[in-house]
């Protein structure tokens, strides 16, 4: 399906920009409501491991491994009855810290810098045990195909994603000391192992050994070149132009991402394609390298043209839309919302994908379901994955339709011009 068909049907409200605004900012209030009146705290879809049923693993991990996807693919609400309990995390904290950046850069409300200021403590205060440098993980073992990541191993993901919070909040609320936990983050990531090739050299997802997966990979180079940016250092800025060389050589002719790859890494899959593509405009902003325009460029046409359905829903795979996965829409709406100031069609499709998530899939009460896997919604309540991705994908959508006040419907007018309607 075209593009043009993907933005056609309900543009009646889009079209209208205060309509977008209003819908979106109710959406922002009920999940922040939802969020704080529960103490920052729900579940996560990998926190099989904090059921009492890790005990009759043996520690063994292809036991552990089905509990963690046992757990992760439940259609119904079974955390409370193995034992686990709503917890905070990591990422969680820094999404939350991140959208609250957002909302005081839009309204300069002293209480989004108070809660703003209250998830960036909490993360100085929980990093991963252990480690000099400021890094995160999770607060619970996670078990998957690839291995096991131990509890409060940092990854170059969450370490990343957290640290990329904090520079913008250094920049947004002027406090330096938010700089230097990114900068201490991004030594972490320059003492990571790297997988060094003829076509660049890959960060690894883990410290204690070479994973090499390409939005990880990139997550790692976009923090060093946005560091790098306020420090001058050439070396820090080499390594992150080489991780970006590695996974630009390595796109498909038609613009797509495999996961990583080893071939059992070879998926295509709408988030860790989000990743990728925040990841290399990031890069290229903060370096002034140019030379991964092409496989920006050809990238992002790819995301628009095979994650979404007509009405909006956000697919998970490039070729199979189920299940409907609220990260999935989240880093859709975060993606979209990024490129808007360089495509215009982005703005209105971001738009798009928010309309319908929050149409059907955020309770009455504020939270977002986690999954609709076509029989049934699940509605268990997740932190990170679910509640702070999509506040703060809501929150840069508000922005950008500000700084767009008729953006979306001279979108709407110029496809309607094309479509002869």
């Amino acid at each position: 399906m075209s593009l043009l068909n993907k933005l056609a049907g309900t543009r009646e409200h889009l079209a209208n920009p205060a309509t977008v605004k209003e819908k979106v900012l109710n959406s922002v209030e009920g999940v922040t409501r939802w969020v704080e009146k529960h103490g920052f705290r729900a579940y996560d879809p990998g926190d099989g491991d904090l059921s009492f049923l890790r005990y009759l693993t043996l520690n063994s991990h292809f036991p552990k491994r089905l509990l963690t996807a046992s757990v992760l693919r439940a259609p119904f609400h079974i955390r409370p009855w193995i034992g686990i309990r709503p917890h905070t995390s990591t990422k969680g904290m820094g999404y939350m810290g991140w959208g609250y950046v957002k909302m005081y850069s839009r309204t300069r409300s002293e209480g989004y810098r108070r809660q703003a200021d209250y998830c960036f403590d909490w993360l100085m205060n929980n990093r991963s045990p252990g480690w000099e440098q400021f890094c995160w993980g999770n607060n619970f073992s996670f078990s998957t195909r690839a291995g096991t990541i131990p509890k409060y191993t940092p990854t170059i993901v969450w370490s990343s994603l957290i640290a990329l919070a904090f520079l913008e909040a250094c920049e947004v609320l002027e406090d330096q000391e938010y700089f230097k936990v990114a900068a201490s983050t991004a030594d972490w990531v320059m003492r990571l192992p790297r997988e060094r090739t003829s076509r660049g050299d890959c960060l690894s997802y883990v410290p204690f050994g070479q994973s090499s997966i390409h939005n990880s990979n990139m997550l790692g180079a976009a923090l060093l070149a946005r560091v790098a940016l306020r420090t001058n250092d050439d070396g820090v800025l080499e390594v992150a132009r080489n991780a970006m060389a590695y996974s630009c050589a390595r796109q498909n002719s038609d613009g797509s991402w495999y996961y990583g790859e080893a071939i059992r890494y070879h998926w295509i899959d709408n988030f860790h394609t989000g990743y990728n593509l925040d990841c290399l405009k990031k890069y290229i902003d903060s370096s002034g390298d140019r030379e991964f325009e092409p496989n920006l460029k050809l990238g992002l046409q790819y995301f628009k043209e095979n994650f979404f359905e007509e009405d909006g829903r956000p697919k998970y795979y490039h070729d199979k839309a189920m299940p409907t996965d609220i990260q999935c829409a989240a880093q859709s709406i975060d993606t979209l919302a990024f490129f808007s100031e360089i495509d215009p069609e982005c703005l209105e499709l971001s738009a798009k994908v928010a309309w319908w998530t929050i149409n059907n899939m955020q309770s009455p009460d504020g939270h977002f379901y986690y999954r609709d896997i076509g029989w049934k919604k699940v509605r268990t309540p997740m932190f990170h994955w679910g509640q702070a991705t999509m506040f703060k994908a809501l929150a840069h959508l508000l922005i950008k339709v500000d700084a767009n006040v008729s953006g979306l419907s001279r979108s709407v007018s110029y496809e309607t011009v094309r479509a002869g309607i």
